[in-house]
């Protein structure tokens, strides 16, 4: 189902100005990477997707719910949001436990959140600690359990909030491979990162926010080789799109294979 951000403001309570104007359209089952620096207004954003910020002005319609007239347990069914930090969403005994907490709360029957449940802890290697306190294991794996716990709830959307942070590499290879699959499902995935690597590496399109306004929204193919833009928020390109740059090929790359592609070319037309 379609995201359609339509000129919200938000201020906070103390007073600060955290969204300007920002509107955004993200098409039914799109993956979209946004970045920025932080207290540029990717996070306030995003939790206006599923209800937990009420924009000051404007408008939030996902499909044919507008979050103001439906309960964060409403947009629940249809919006799955993991946080930056898993401790603000863990609270069961087990992970088994936290991970069927969603589905059941949706109210789906008894053997459709076993099967959830089951699926979600062998897509992120959990089975093994089903049983453990998740405040047993290391924050990396609470993450993990986190996730699981919002892919548990099934919902056509998923909103990632710095889903690779203090992962090693094994799960970034997991993680793209659910990006795959979930793509091929027709889920809809909002991933808001600092890694540029993997952002380009996995998203097609990249929304560069800034002062609570959206300064950039393009073909990430593109986006990445922007670096007067990204500066102003303070990203860099991927390493191999800087490297890319300082020996002045002639074209944006953002994957190994991209560059040694242009690499290989441009010294065949240096000898021609």
């Amino acid at each position: 189902m379609e995201i359609l951000i339509d000129q919200i403001q938000y201020r906070y309570p103390n007073g600060v100005n955290a969204l300007a104007d920002v509107s955004l359209r993200v098409a039914a089952g799109e993956q979209v990477a946004i970045v920025g620096q932080n207290g540029s207004g990717k996070t306030t954003m995003a939790k206006h997707l599923n209800g937990l910020l009420r924009p000051s002005r404007g408008r939030v319609t996902i499909g044919d719910w507008a979050t103001d007239d439906h309960s964060v347990a409403q947009m629940a069914r249809r919006v799955g949001y993991l946080f930056q930090h898993p401790d603000e969403q863990l609270f069961q005994r087990t992970v088994a436990a936290e991970v069927a907490f969603g589905p059941r709360n949706l109210g789906f029957a008894p053997q459709q959140v076993e099967t959830l449940v089951a699926e979600a802890l062998a897509s992120l290697e959990l089975t093994a600690v089903a049983q453990e306190n998740p405040y047993d294991l290391s924050l990396a794996w609470r993450k993990r359990v986190a996730l699981a716990a919002v892919l548990a709830m099934d919902t056509p959307i998923l909103v990632l909030d710095e889903p690779t942070t203090g992962q090693d590499a094994r799960f970034q290879v997991l993680l793209a491979q659910l990006l795959a699959d979930w793509r091929q499902c027709g889920k809809t995935v909002i991933a808001i990162s600092h890694d540029m690597e993997f952002v380009a590496a996995h998203f097609a399109r990249l929304v560069v926010m800034h002062a609570g306004q959206v300064l950039r929204d393009g073909l990430t193919a593109e986006v990445v080789g922007e670096t007067a833009v990204l500066q102003q928020t303070h990203v860099e390109p991927p390493a191999i799109t800087r490297l890319a740059q300082g020996l002045t090929l002639p074209q944006t790359v953002w994957t190994i294979p991209d560059f040694l592609e242009v690499w290989r070319g441009n010294g065949r037309n240096r000898k021609s």
